[in-house]
């Protein structure tokens, strides 16, 4: 099975990818308008994915580049530290950190999308400390696009995940670790907790 083409999701050059979607038909009294926006507030209170996708045991929290806390919208830049159940980063306290590098609003080249918008993040380094290494179980080249999308009658909320490779450029700690997650994802185990939370978003 080949990765679907997105409009602005990287190409899959290397590793595992996965394409994970949940789709909601709207009802007659319904405004797809309307339910794109709240669906889009959602993808933007980073802060609080855990109370919108009840079901889900990761934790995730928005900051800025010097690694505080942040409880206004995320910007290009941003980082977003995971709390995932099970042995944390050794190196990181016990997270994953992921940094936003792309947010686009605007038009899909798909036909039956009228609008669409997007938040990709790329593996990284804890933000604000002098440190060369990535802390997160795939490597840097990695990405995780969330994008919601409006047709005539529909919303969708996707989360595509593109050339994910475990990183072994850690101490010897981390690399049991970041092997075992990594194939977990490989195999599909992280795509049901993805579902989970796709399928929740889409509720009202």
């Amino acid at each position: 099975m080949k990765p679907k083409y997105i409009t602005k999701v990287p190409d899959q050059q290397k590793g595992s990818f996965h394409d994970t979607e949940s789709v909601r038909t709207s009802k007659k009294d319904e405004n797809t308008s309307d339910n794109f926006k709240i669906l889009k507030d959602r993808l933007l209170s980073v802060n609080y994915w855990n109370y919108y996708a009840h079901g889900i045991v990761a934790d995730f929290k928005l900051h800025d580049a010097e690694g505080n806390l942040k409880k206004s919208l995320p910007e290009k830049g941003d980082f977003i530290r995971i709390d995932i159940p099970g042995p944390g980063n050794f190196e990181a306290r016990g997270f994953d950190w992921v940094q936003i590098t792309d947010i686009y609003d605007g038009q899909s080249e798909e036909a039956d999308i009228l609008e669409m918008f997007l938040i990709e993040c790329r593996p990284s380094q804890v933000p604000g400390k002098a440190t060369s290494n990535t802390a997160h179980f795939y490597t840097s080249e990695a990405t995780s696009s969330f994008a919601i999308f409006r047709g005539v009658d529909f919303i969708k909320f996707g989360i595509y995940g593109r050339n994910e490779s475990p990183n072994m450029e850690v101490n010897l700690a981390d690399k049991a670790r970041n092997l075992s997650i990594a194939l977990g994802g490989m195999v599909g185990l992280s795509k049901i907790h993805w579902k989970v939370l796709a399928e929740t978003f889409v509720e009202f």
